[in-house]
């Protein structure tokens, strides 16, 4: 049997990078994945690629009202909801408190955090029933900035970090019924949408030479990555842990100081 056999998971940013490694994944291990995003482009051409194992859905993860559509899409068409994936999240390309303005700083904290830390909360909190019947699991993408400055600006550090907190407040308040862990990456292949109130556009996540300066100076793959949220996500290899945050960082966490401090790096 497959690790995942008739599980069902939603999984929200699935349109591409991570995402679309966990839905890639997750359906070759057996399950049924409704595959959420912003942008229908992505997620239907994961329909495209996996057939009726990809229920694709279009959605505001900042709204209470699309993760509950969300949530009832998926049990409508598969009957069950056994996995809330965590994913979608927009990046701030490394804004520093001292470059924003008062009122440009609000607002670009308003937009990051309604998605990538509300938009978990909402997420979990749409799914809780679902997963309380089945006793499922909640995974959420964390980073590397979960742990350390200088993954992101200030805006995407405080996110991250707030995802770490998350995973480990929910693991104790939804014990024993539902699992809940995190992924915490450094860099993986995507590109990265940015603060649209700040007129960020797209970023790709892999510059040229960004590998030669990891301990392990090789990006894997996205779906690469999905293994680990397949595993998180398998009661029989993973039943026992909850409250974890598993980096997959290629050693950047290790790499030691590696920049000069503070504003002596401008």
């Amino acid at each position: 049997m497959k690790r995942l056999e008739g599980k069902v998971a939603l999984v929200t940013g699935a349109g591409g990078g991570i995402g679309r490694g966990i839905v890639g994944r997750y359906v070759e291990e057996g399950a049924k994945v409704a595959a959420l995003d912003v942008s229908s482009q992505g997620v239907d051409a994961l329909k495209a690629l996996h057939g009726d194992a990809v229920l694709p859905l279009t959605a505001d993860v900042s709204s209470w009202q699309d993760n509950c559509g969300a949530v009832k899409a998926a049990i409508d068409a598969f009957g069950r909801l056994d996995v809330f994936v965590g994913n979608a999240g927009i990046y701030d390309h490394g804004a520093s408190l001292e470059s924003l303005g008062g009122e440009e700083l609000s607002r670009a904290f308003d937009e990051l955090m309604s998605i990538n830390v509300k938009g978990y909360i909402l997420g979990v909190r749409a799914a809780l029933d679902a997963l309380l019947e089945s006793r499922g699991s909640v995974i959420l993408t964390a980073s590397y900035a979960s742990f350390a400055p200088s993954g992101g600006g200030v805006l995407y550090t405080a996110a991250k970090h707030a995802v770490a907190g998350l995973v480990r407040q929910l693991a104790y308040e939804l014990a024993p019924d539902i699992r809940v862990n995190g992924v915490a990456p450094g860099v993986a292949p995507t590109s990265l949408k940015g603060i649209g109130s700040l007129g960020q556009g797209n970023q790709e996540s892999i510059l040229d030479g960004t590998a030669a300066i990891l301990p392990l100076p090789a990006i894997p793959d996205a779906g690469v990555y999905g293994a680990l949220y397949a595993f998180l996500a398998s009661n029989t290899e993973a039943g026992h842990i909850t409250g974890s945050i598993f980096n997959a960082d290629n050693g950047l966490s290790i790499r030691g100081l590696a920049r000069p401090r503070g504003r002596n790096a401008a």
